[in-house]
Parts: structure tokens; C-alpha cells; sequence
């Protein structure tokens, strides 16, 4: 008999061993699905951003007459009354995909109305090096809330200058 309750304490170690090897993968796993669900978010971010930015450009370049606005509010890029047939610059109003809610940050233009958009969380960036081209900008930006997608208007230059 002594031998049958050595052996059960053995079991036992072998399942608490066991029960640890499963928490420690698990927690390792947990790990990388937030890294995975965040990286999806800051992409996310950058082409919902780009999306609020390039609607916003449209609004402005589409303005009738020759003095230009930007959007007064978010709503007016969706739906666009400044013409007989409503136009949308976007498909929807979307939510900011790192806080997950409606609401923006934005940025006034000096002339009024909305230039651009950021993000309201305050959250560390996953990723703050290695941007190129159009997104250089989001270099050594450390927080979400200064990821800013603003639509800039070139000036008009050459023979359409007068």
C-alpha cells in the first residue's frame, strides 16, 4: 500500500505541473492576441484617419464658388447639403478604433470649420518607427492622440494662378 500513495503523489505533482505549464502558455498566448488586436487597431486607425482626411479634402475642393470651406462638422462629410442632390464623403461616421467609441479630436482650421482628426486615446502606439511616405509623420509619435490626419490645401501655382 505504501507504494499506491507514493504514486498518487506523484500524479499530483505531475498535475499541478501540468496545470502550471497550461497557465504559463496561456498567459503567453493572451499576450500576443493583445499585440495582434492592437496592431489591427493602429491600422485601422491610420485608414479610418486617411479616410476622415481625404473626406475632408473632398469637402473642401468641392466647395461651390471660389472662396473654399472646410466642413463645419463631422455629420457634413457624411451628408453634404451644399449642393441640390446631397453628397457623401464618406460612407459612414466612423468610431475611433483604439477607444472603440464614437468621437473624434479635431483640428480647426484658422478660416473655421474642420481641418482634420486624432484619435482621443492617450494610449502608448505599438509601432512609432518605421513609417515612410505619406505616414512619415507618425515617427517618434509616442500616443495615439498624436496620430493627426489633417487635410493641408496646396496652394494653386503655375498658369492657373491669378
Amino acid at each position: 500500500m505504501p507504494c499506491g500513495r507514493r504514486a498518487q503523489g506523484f500524479i499530483l505533482i505531475g498535475m499541478f505541473m501540468l496545470i502550471m505549464l497550461s497557465g504559463l502558455i496561456l498567459s503567453e498566448a493572451a499576450t500576443r492576441w493583445q499585440t495582434q488586436v492592437l496592431r489591427e487597431r493602429e491600422q485601422e486607425l491610420i485608414k479610418v484617419g486617411l479616410a476622415y482626411r481625404d473626406a475632408i479634402g473632398r469637402y473642401y475642393n468641392q466647395t461651390p464658388g471660389v472662396v473654399k470651406t472646410f466642413p463645419p462638422t463631422l455629420e457634413a462629410l457624411y451628408n453634404d447639403e451644399r449642393f441640390p442632390t446631397p453628397r457623401r464623403h464618406l460612407r459612414k461616421l466612423y468610431l475611433d478604433p483604439i477607444t472603440q467609441a464614437e468621437g473624434w479630436g479635431v483640428l480647426t482650421a484658422p478660416s473655421g470649420g474642420i481641418m482634420g482628426v486624432y484619435s482621443l486615446s492617450y494610449k502608448e502606439a505599438f509601432k512609432t518607427k518605421g513609417y515612410r511616405g505619406t505616414l512619415q509623420y507618425l515617427n517618434d509619435k509616442r500616443t495615439y492622440g498624436e496620430w493627426y490626419f489633417v487635410y493641408v490645401p496646396q496652394p494653386i501655382s503655375g498658369r492657373n494662378a491669378l
